[in-house]
């Protein structure tokens, strides 16, 4: 089982920028077990949705409202996945969950939320 913990949240202004952090831990049996690492969002009323995810090999997808707004970068020796979010804008206020996917088992961290506010 894999342990994520995120740090990085916060309140942020418009037009600001935050950088999200989610370490894996726990029964790794090497950087490349973990395939897929990701940041998921939920805003209040909605559903879950994939926002930035990176694959061992650096394969990277991005949710279209991100693109251009958004990075997301993995450091596979320390099993560390970040998203730097600039240009926030209040749509973008949710819960950031991070999610890591090994061949048999997916894991998800506990959240950290972003709020964008002036």
């Amino acid at each position: 089982q894999v342990q994520l913990v995120e740090s990085g949240g916060g309140l942020v202004q418009p037009g600001g920028s935050l950088r999200l952090s989610c370490a894996a831990s726990g029964t790794i049996s090497s950087s490349s077990s973990i395939w897929f690492m990701g940041w998921f969002r939920q805003a209040p009323g909605k559903q879950r949705g994939l926002v930035a995810s990176i694959t061992f090999g650096g394969t990277t997808t991005y949710a279209d409202s991100v693109k251009g707004r958004f990075t997301i970068s993995r450091d596979n020796a320390k099993n560390t996945v970040y998203l730097q979010i600039n240009s926030l804008k209040p749509e973008d206020t949710a819960v950031y969950y991070c999610n890591a996917r090994q061949t048999d088992a997916s894991s998800w961290g506990q959240g950290t939320q972003v709020t964008v506010s002036s």
